[in-house]
């Protein structure tokens, strides 16, 4: 902070009001009889004034509000105020610290126009902040200001322009900082209701506001344009998710305080929001903190979990756009989930989501197979879902190498019915011929394992047609039927498998086979065609085969294929011996009695005219050759 003054001061302002300045701070902290300097330096204190003005200024407002700020009565939006009796509100030294106390909220308010302000350097803003800080920390008698810090997020959130610098170095300098994290919080949580004024729920839509340019309702949203509403959706998401989740929960490790009062300044800031009995709680929170001068971390930790809930569940709630939508859905799983109270709160959210399809689905998946593995989660329309998202598209996704992990672990299942499993293998099979190299390779991959795991559908690998025709009925009888119905699907060679179905069950799989499969025997890509023969074991006896790693396949494209085969070992190398450098592509003696031109060739041109002429006198001068020798 030291450095970064001296590279303000460095800039050379008017030497003359610079020096009026520092002799203004130095007299208002020297007497009470110069307090009227104090308005004359808080007009310094503006995004429009020069930086060294504003340092200077700042410097011996700090210097005397940090001595007078634990004398000053509450601020006057403060329901305290109304506790002081009419002779005290008649005091000239209560009217002097409440005067004082207006000056404190105007300079805290011109503070948080210098921090927001795009005119402000990155250094002074870094320097303001700090000292912003410090008033958060020591203001409310000691404890955690928490009134001017909901204050300052407030105005980051509700900027109308980006303000990323003073976001992330809130995030960098005072996140790591236990009680920063709770009030950011709880902010955050307020914040987040204040924007959801729409009636539309928490899901992801492409029109998700009205097609008006505002969006009205009531709070401090009411009548804000919708790019407005968006950039402060953006802020929210980036704090919320820049708030570091508890990792030592285990209710022994102490925890970093910004301030030494921990969170007993809760009571005063939430206040509105709690219902009687969370305010009999955190009477009883406040009464053990003064008791033991600190909370236990069990119980910071219970706290903190509580707080991370609501504030995303708030946040879940508003009409998200698809950019931060879409970031959401890819760290749900891991940031947010494993430190949620509850996780099955988001089943609502992660079901809309699932349901929308695309690539959202996609990255829906991992957080909805967490909440149905480990949190009970019970959605009868899974598997119907899953199969819907295979399609080309995903196999170029930028997601995909989750997406198949997940979609191996979702088929492990013993319980699978065989119409299911036969209903993947088959779609999967069919998209073999039709999805790049790397492709086909995690296709190979996945339906190995569906086989080792599903006996019953094995017979999808070799089906003959006889097989669909019953034992009871006569040979003629079936030629007579196929004659009578030769339009219909139960002519050999057609394939009963529907590709257009949705419903895996109706997609008639264990009435096909996996012939694509066989197909890329011949395929154009060499680590193809050797992958599949893999399938050629007995996949039935398990204690001869292993299940494959779907992670070593999932990331594949041309570019890690090209990398394997030029660093693979060519145990034959196919090599070519000639006696005489060959002068041609092939040799005459392939094409007998072709003869091919060389332009600008003396000696092709001869022979051009001989052969013609031969053929003029109607004889053939390979045949009078032959003729000749014998």
């Amino acid at each position: 902070m030291l450095s970064t003054m001296a590279s303000i001061l460095a800039k050379k302002p008017k030497k003359t009001k610079l020096k009026e300045l520092k002799a203004l701070g130095q007299q208002l902290l020297s007497s009470r009889a110069h307090i009227n300097n104090l308005p004359t330096l808080l007009t310094f204190v503006s995004p429009s004034s020069p930086p060294q003005h504003v340092l200077e200024s700042l410097l011996s407002l700090q210097s005397f509000f940090t001595t007078v700020l634990p004398d000053l009565p509450p601020s006057q939006s403060s329901k305290k105020r109304s506790s002081f009796d009419d002779s005290a509100k008649e005091d000239p030294e209560f009217i002097y610290r409440t005067w004082l106390r207006s000056k404190f909220d105007e300079f805290i308010t011109l503070l948080i126009e210098v921090l927001v302000s795009l005119d402000t350097e990155d250094a002074l803003r870094e320097i303001v902040l700090d000292s912003f800080m410090e008033f958060v920390k020591l203001g409310n008698r000691g404890s955690f200001y928490s009134a001017i810090y909901h204050k300052l997020l407030r105005s980051i959130v509700q900027s109308a322009t980006p303000v990323d610098f003073l976001s992330e170095l809130l995030a960098s300098k005072f996140f790591k900082y236990i009680d920063v994290r709770y009030f950011t919080l709880i902010s955050m949580e307020k914040l987040a209701k204040t924007l959801d004024t729409t009636d539309i729920p928490g899901t992801f839509s492409q029109s998700i506001f009205q097609n008006d340019k505002t969006v009205g309702g009531d709070g401090e949203s009411g009548g804000r344009s919708r790019e407005s509403i968006e950039l402060s959706i953006h802020k929210i998401h980036y704090i919320i998710s820049h708030v570091p989740p508890l990792e030592g929960n285990d209710g022994k490790s102490e925890y970093e305080m910004w301030s030494g009062s921990g969170f007993s300044s809760e009571e005063e800031y939430d206040k509105k929001e709690l219902s009687k009995r969370q305010k009999a709680e955190d009477k009883m929170l406040s009464t053990e903190k003064r008791t033991n001068n600190v909370l236990s971390p069990a119980t910071i930790a219970k706290k903190m979990k509580l707080k991370f809930t609501k504030a995303w569940i708030s946040f879940l709630r508003l009409p998200i756009p698809i950019d931060v939508y879409k970031e959401v859905l890819a760290t749900l799983h891991r940031a947010v989930i494993p430190h949620l109270s509850n996780p099955i709160i988001l089943c609502d959210f992660l079901t809309r989501s699932y349901d929308i399809g695309g690539v959202v689905s996609v990255m829906a998946l991992s957080s909805l197979f967490i909440l149905m593995t480990q949190h009970g989660l019970e959605y009868p329309n899974f598997y119907e879902k899953l199969y819907a998202l295979l399609s080309p598209s995903i196999f170029m996704a930028k997601h995909r190498a989750k997406f198949f992990q997940l979609l191996d672990s979702c088929l492990k299942s013993p319980l699978l019915p065989a119409y299911l499993a036969a209903a993947f293998a088959k779609k999967l099979s069919r998209l073999s011929v039709s999805v790049p190299p790397s492709g086909a390779l995690v296709i190979i991959a996945l339906i190995h394992n569906l086989l080792r795991r599903h006996p019953s559908i094995n017979c999808l690998v070799h089906k003959e047609d006889d097989d669909e025709r019953p034992k009871d009925k006569s040979k003629a009888e079936d030629i007579a039927d196929k004659a009578n119905d030769s339009g219909s699907d139960e002519r050999p060679g057609i394939d009963r498998f529907n590709s257009e179905e949705s419903n895996p069950m109706k997609s008639n799989a264990m009435r096909s086979s996996l012939w694509e499969i066989d197909t890329l025997r011949h395929h154009y890509c060499p680590p193809v065609s050797r992958f599949v023969l893999s399938l050629e074991n007995d996949l039935t006896v398990r204690s001869k085969t292993t299940e494959m790693d779907i992670k070593d396949f999932s990331s594949g494209s041309y570019a890690t294929i090209f990398g394997d085969e030029i660093r693979r070992r060519v145990k034959q190398v196919p090599l070519a011996f000639y006696k005489a450098t060959p002068t041609s592509l092939f040799p005459e003696s392939e094409f007998c009695g072709w003869t091919f031109n060389y332009e600008g060739s003396k000696e092709n041109d001869g022979e051009d005219k001989e052969q013609r002429a031969s053929e003029e006198n109607g004889g053939c001068t390979k045949r009078q050759r032959f003729e000749c020798s014998d």
